[in-house]
Parts: C-alpha cells; structure tokens; sequence
C-alpha cells in the first residue's frame, strides 16, 4: 500500500483512499505504522471483504477502532459506509475533537431515479452527521448520468458522486464542473469501468483547468474506448486557450441522448459507429453534404438558439488522404495532373455504415466507379443505387478482381481493435490493388494495410483521415481556425 501510495504520489494524486479492509493484518499497530509513513492526504476506508462479514461484531468493533485511530492521528477523511451507521457512531468519533472529516457512502444500485430521491438520500446521510456525502451510483445508461450533475450543482453540502461501469465515466471528466468535491481514478494500468486513469486526468484531460464555463465537447459512439479523439481535442483546446473539454460518451440510444443533454454546455460532438446515420435524424439542420450522404459525423449546438447542426467531414478526409497519396506517387514518377488522380478509377468499397457512405458519394463524386460489399447485402444495395454503382455479395469479395490499379477502401470494423488479426481481404485478392485504404486506426498499421504494403500497393491509414476530419470539426466546433501544424504533431506523438 505504502508502494502504492508513492506511485500515486509520483503520477500526481491530491489524495488517496487507504482501503484497510482489502488487507491483512494481525495488529492495529500495523495500521497506525501505515498511517505514520503516509505521504499523502488519506481518505481511510474499512469494507468487508464479503457482505456476510459486514453485520459481525468483531467487524464492527474492528472499523471503530481503525476510524477511532485515524481520528486520533488527524487523517483528513474517513469513509464510513451508510450500512450499519448510526448517530451514535458518528458522535464517538466525533468525541475525539480531531480535524479529520466524515465521508458516508451509499451505494444506489437502483438503475431508476431521480432528483428528488436522490435529494432525499443526501438530506438522510447527512442528518447523520456527514461532514461529505458520497453515492456510488450504478448506471445503465449515460443519461442517468444527468440527475447527478443537477445534484452536484444544486446542493448546499460537499458531494462526491461516482457513476458506476463504463456509461457513467463522464460523472468523473466532468465532476468539476459541476462542482463534484473530488473525483476518483485509477493507478498504473488497472482498469476499473467508469473510472479514468490517474495519468489521462493529469497529462489528457487535464481536469485543473475545468471550470463552470468550460463547454463540453465529446464523440457519441458504441463502443468508444478505443477512440483517440480526447488525446487529440484536449491537447488542442489547451493549446489555443480555448476553454472546453472532450470526453468518451457511450451512447445507446442517441435520441435520448441529445433529449437529455440538451443545454448549451454540450457544445459539439463527433459522431462514430454505430450512429452515424442515425445522428443526421436528431439534427435541426443539416449541412447540404451530409444531407446528400445521408450521415454524419459532426454535430455543433449552436448558441444562439440550441438547435443541432449537422456536418460530414469523413467525405473530404477519406477522398482527400487517397488522393493526396496519388499524387505524391505520380509526382515521384514524373506525373502531374490536375484531374483527381481517382477519376476514372474502380474503388472498391467494403462497409455501408456512416463512413462507407462518405466515402462511397466523395468518390462517386471525383469520378471513380464504385462496387460495394458488406455482410448486410440490402444495405450495400441501397448505397449502390445512391451513388449510381455496384453492389456484390461480400462472399465474393476475395475473388473479385477484374482489373488491376483498383482502390479498396475498407470502412467496416474489421481489423479493429481487440481484432487486430484480421482483415476483410486476402493477402492474394490485395496483388489487383494500387492502393488500399483502411479507415481503422486502432491499430495505426493494421493487418490489411501490412499485407497491402507487403504486395506492393500504396497504403493510407485510417490515422491520415482521422486528422484530417479531426481538424475541420476542431474549426466548427471553436468557430476559429485549428492548430494544424500541433494536432498533426500531435497524433504523430500519440498514435
């Protein structure tokens, strides 16, 4: 623990939890040994290992003389769980005229509630006498989320509120704003859902500079883990000065989403699988591009009157990365043209979600012919006919090679990670390409693009679009221009 306690230290934590009850020991003297030696403000806290335990009087008689002695030693908090605690206890602890403060915890494991029971269970915690209430909240769905802000906001007595599993994550990016005493994170590489790393607090988000004013930007998607948009946005508000924050929202129901998180704080969002389509729906207004796509991929709130702009800024990523990326081949063999070097072109296109759609218009659009396959058949159709081209069984993607110097251009998941050993084409069906193209970027190289590289194609990475699209919504959603010199630097660092 003490081990522990120095990493924390060194990766920058203002205050630690001491859970006693996760350890074993023989004495209370090995207790007080570790209360000395601290080298951080502590919170200490004595949880039974299994519930069973929790109603024993040797449990109990065991807490009392723990908190009685961090009392006595003036540790800043203890946290006593609401289970069990009474008045009475709280005033023989409080007999000991320390400085040290009194968290109760209750966990609310209802999925169900509202502002007004949850208004009801502080006033109860704290007519117990807590000088801090905190409620660890399980959430099964972002939305839920919003009754704690109100209560954060709201409330007269220090509130320390964690939103438990990977939905509720935001409880923590954004507590400071609304006023959360703390925020809980992890050390090292554990991983606990809903919880930040200590470090992404400290080096991503850096949540010192969060304020009341600050707006909230994030990217709407199922999953979102591996998004790397808050390790680009974040840097690049701090390096413009402009007060926001980007965060990870695990969304189900986007509807409901935007229903509930409907205020001007939620200034803009990016938008990835699966809602990309579903998002265009949801907007006010939606720029003439994404319109004729029929997705996309931004949405800015605007503040004059709340209403939901929609904008696409895959299209001109993709096409402009593949582009870009001929060109610098032609100019190395001594060509230049000022047609776009895919005109004229077979691009193959695997996907029919969001991004397939940008992709699919914005070469249909250059000129190129395009030939969809996706597992859905019906869905690749319907693309097809949008864009005046072709749809094929996805079986039969492996053998479709009726020519060479064709594009593919892979927008599915395959190849994402944790699936990083595959790939939505054989190594052999790659030898009719003159370039593949990989919307995924995590991994950054993945195993189409190795195998692509590896026969002889050119190879441009999801990585390319991702800072390309990146750049123009970072421009709508400051209203200003962006750092493009710093936020390619930036993912050259970070990716």
């Amino acid at each position: 623990m003490l081990a522990s306690m120095e990493l924390a230290k060194k990766e920058g934590a203002d205050i630690v939890e001491l859970c006693i009850g996760s350890m074993s020991f023989s004495h209370i003297s090995e207790i007080e040994h570790l209360f000395t030696l601290r080298t951080l403000p502590s919170i200490v806290s004595f949880r039974p290992k299994s519930l069973t335990n929790r109603c024993t009087k040797n449990f109990q008689q065991t807490g009392l003389q723990i908190f009685k002695r961090a009392v006595e030693l003036n540790i800043e908090f203890i946290e006593i769980d609401l289970q069990g605690c009474t008045a009475e206890f709280i005033y023989e602890l409080r007999r000991e005229r320390s400085n040290t403060k009194i968290i109760i915890n209750n966990c609310v494991n209802t999925g169900i509630f509202t502002r007004e029971n949850l208004s009801e269970l502080i006033i109860n915690i704290q007519s117990i006498g807590a000088d801090v209430v905190k409620l660890d909240i399980n959430v099964n769905s972002i939305t839920d989320v919003a009754p704690i802000f109100h209560m954060l906001t709201h409330c007269q007595v220090p509130i320390i509120a964690k939103a438990m599993g990977e939905r509720g994550l935001i409880s923590q990016l954004l507590g400071p704003k609304y006023g959360a005493s703390m925020i809980w994170a992890t050390l090292g590489a554990k991983h606990v859902p809903g919880l930040p790393s200590l470090v992404s607090i400290k080096q991503v988000y850096k949540l010192h500079y969060v304020n009341p004013d600050t707006k909230i930007f994030g990217v709407v998607s199922n999953p979102v883990s591996h998004s790397k948009g808050p390790l680009l946005h974040n840097p690049a508000f701090r390096h413009t000065d402009y007060n926001g924050i980007y965060v990870p929202l695990l969304v189900d129901d986007i509807k409901e989403f935007f229903r509930v998180y409907s205020c001007n704080d939620f200034a803009g969002f990016s938008v990835g699988i699966p809602h990309k389509e579903a998002a265009l729906r949801c907007c006010d207004e939606v720029d003439p591009l994404a319109l004729s796509i029929g997705a996309v991929n931004t949405i800015v709130r605007r503040s004059s009157d709340g209403k939901l702009i929609g904008y696409n800024t895959d299209c001109e990523a993709c096409i402009t990365a593949i582009e870009d990326a001929f060109r610098e081949r032609y100019i190395t063999n001594g060509q230049t043209s000022a047609v776009s070097p895919i005109a004229g072109k077979l691009l193959v296109l695997v996907g029919a979600g969001g991004a397939a759609r940008a992709i699919a218009f914005g070469a249909r659009n250059r000129g190129a012919r395009v030939v969809i396959f996706n597992r859905n058949f019906e869905r690749a159709k319907a693309l097809a006919i949008a864009v005046s081209g072709e749809a094929l069984p996805y079986e039969c993607l492996n053998e479709f090679q009726p020519e060479k110097g064709m594009i593919l251009a892979n927008a599915s998941s395959v190849g994402m990670e944790p699936n990083i050993d595959q790939s939505p084409v054989s190594k052999v069906a790659l030898k009719s390409y003159e370039l593949v193209f990989d919307a995924v970027y995590t991994p950054r190289n993945t195993r189409l693009l190795q195998e692509a590289e590896e026969v002889g194609a050119t190879v441009v990475s999801g990585v390319e679009m991702f800072v390309r699209q990146a750049l123009s919504q970072f421009k709508l959603f400051t209203n200003g221009l962006a750092p493009t010199g710093f936020m390619r630097k930036t993912v050259l660092e970070q990716f």
